[in-house]
């Protein structure tokens, strides 16, 4: 069962980790395009909805993701947990806490992942419409 604890501490942790990254530079990427982007080069709008919005459905993703992929890794430690508890009879009960507080990290993991990437999308998503409001009122189509 020691392959359990190494695939929940570099399998898990460790996709959630890079997920993390992930999500935080692809908002870096699509913040800075949004800040150079010139919305009079587009004549569709169309065009400039598919330009600004790209990518972002992969911070939505993560951001959905991570904290189920987090409760895999708690899962798996708990059943570890348990395993270990089967396999060697009567154990000290701080040793079932610290085997329970370890599976319980991969859930603050995915959750410390999927907050932040929730934010970055929604707040990408904002200067998106933003980006596209000035849009339409650049070609006289305030009300539509």
């Amino acid at each position: 069962m020691d392959w359990l604890k190494v695939a929940i501490d570099y399998g898990v942790i460790g996709l959630l980790i890079i997920l993390s990254v992930a999500a935080v530079g692809i908002a870096i990427e699509r913040g800075l395009y949004f800040k150079r982007v010139c919305i009079g080069d587009f004549t569709c709008k169309r065009e400039l909805e598919l330009a600004l919005t790209r990518k972002l459905h992969l911070i939505a993703t993560i951001g959905s993701n991570a904290p189920y992929i987090g409760l895999l890794g708690t899962v798996l430690g708990i059943m570890l947990t348990f395993a270990t508890m089967g396999q060697e009879g009567m154990m000290d009960s701080s040793r079932i806490m610290t085997g329970l507080a370890l599976a319980l990290k991969a859930t603050a993991v995915g959750l410390l992942v999927a907050i932040p990437s929730v934010t970055l999308y929604n707040l990408l998503l904002r200067n998106a419409k933003e980006l596209l409001m000035k849009w339409d009122i650049r070609h006289g189509r305030e009300g539509v």
